[in-house]
């Protein structure tokens, strides 16, 4: 964490969570367009973390030690019936100790058969938009779906 740079508008952590498989297929796709598309709205994206273990209430801790505006956690889901490939983005405008997951958005079900990786990264970015927006996450605020296509 000494290394990274605070106060950007995006933070990106990659975590296992509960299943390193849905990492492998689905973050070597995602995390490039991630940084594509907010470079495009000129969004300043600090440097990639990639945590162990990894837990939800670790972007309380990003928040605290990086501030950015929004908190992108990707994280490997439980794996189901489904999938063991299927990824989470955890979501967080301004993160910290106190926040709990009420203070959070999801966007799930990111793999093949569900959510595609495109589409995933278009409600990310427009959900991150939204919170700087609005200036909050969480339960007082809903992705707009009608605004979005599926590609």
């Amino acid at each position: 964490m000494q290394r990274c740079s605070s106060g950007n508008d995006l933070q990106i952590a990659v975590g296992d969570g509960l299943s390193v498989a849905a990492l492998c297929a689905q973050v070597p796709r995602l995390l490039p367009l991630l940084h594509e598309e907010s470079a495009a709205r000129g969004w300043s994206v600090g440097q990639t973390l990639a945590i162990h273990h990894c837990r939800v209430g670790i972007l309380n801790e990003i928040g605290e030690l990086l501030n950015p505006a929004v908190a992108v956690l990707l994280i490997g889901e439980r794996p189901g019936l489904a999938t063991a490939e299927s990824l989470s983005a955890y979501m967080a405008y301004r993160p910290r100790q106190h926040h709990s997951d009420a203070s959070r958005n999801l966007i799930s079900n990111i793999h093949a058969r569900g959510v595609s990786v495109s589409h995933a990264v278009a409600r990310i970015l427009n959900l991150a938009a939204r919170m700087m927006t609005a200036q909050v996450s969480g339960s007082t605020l809903r992705e707009d779906l009608a605004a979005l296509a599926e590609p």
